[in-house]
């Protein structure tokens, strides 16, 4: 029996991508951050969110995708990465669906030029859309992720 996986929709550019539910604590509209000497680029800051400092990382930026400008529109999900809390900032997030896990498959090696490592599967839903799901724990890899929790002391 196929287990059903909620899933939070965003965008970058015109790609969709997916994070289950269960990981994301909350959606919150960009904000000003504080710069961190001697981080890589893709970390744009920190934030303080209600008293806790949150590391924010640029999607685009980690993925070597074309950055742009931020807008109304751009978000940051702040999500669980092994008992850390991280931002990450996307174009847009805006729906929430249930996926069908029969309908992931395993993603090729570059979706969009994003490296597979990066993502869980690809989930068709319906006949015309495709939802890339991303695997949060390589998105930050084990020694970027002390990096991060030392931004935290």
């Amino acid at each position: 029996m196929a287990e059903e996986l909620k899933v939070i929709v965003f965008a970058l550019g015109r790609e969709e991508y997916g994070v289950e539910v269960e990981k994301v604590k909350t959606i919150e509209r960009m904000q000003p951050m504080t710069r961190v000497p001697k981080t890589p680029a893709f970390i744009r800051g920190v934030i303080n969110l209600r008293g806790v400092v949150v590391p924010v990382i640029d999607l685009r930026e980690r993925f070597g995708l074309e950055t742009s400008e931020y807008t109304d529109n751009t978000r940051i999900i702040i999500v669980a990465v092994n008992d850390l809390e991280v931002g990450l900032i996307v174009d847009s997030a805006n729906d929430v669906i249930d996926v069908d896990s029969d309908s992931i498959s395993e993603a090729p090696e570059l979706v969009g030029g994003i490296r597979a490592k990066y993502l869980r599967g690809i989930a068709r839903i319906g006949d015309d859309r495709i939802l890339v799901l991303l695997n949060l724990s390589e998105v930050l890899n084990r020694k970027e992720i002390i990096q991060l929790e030392h931004l935290e002391d």
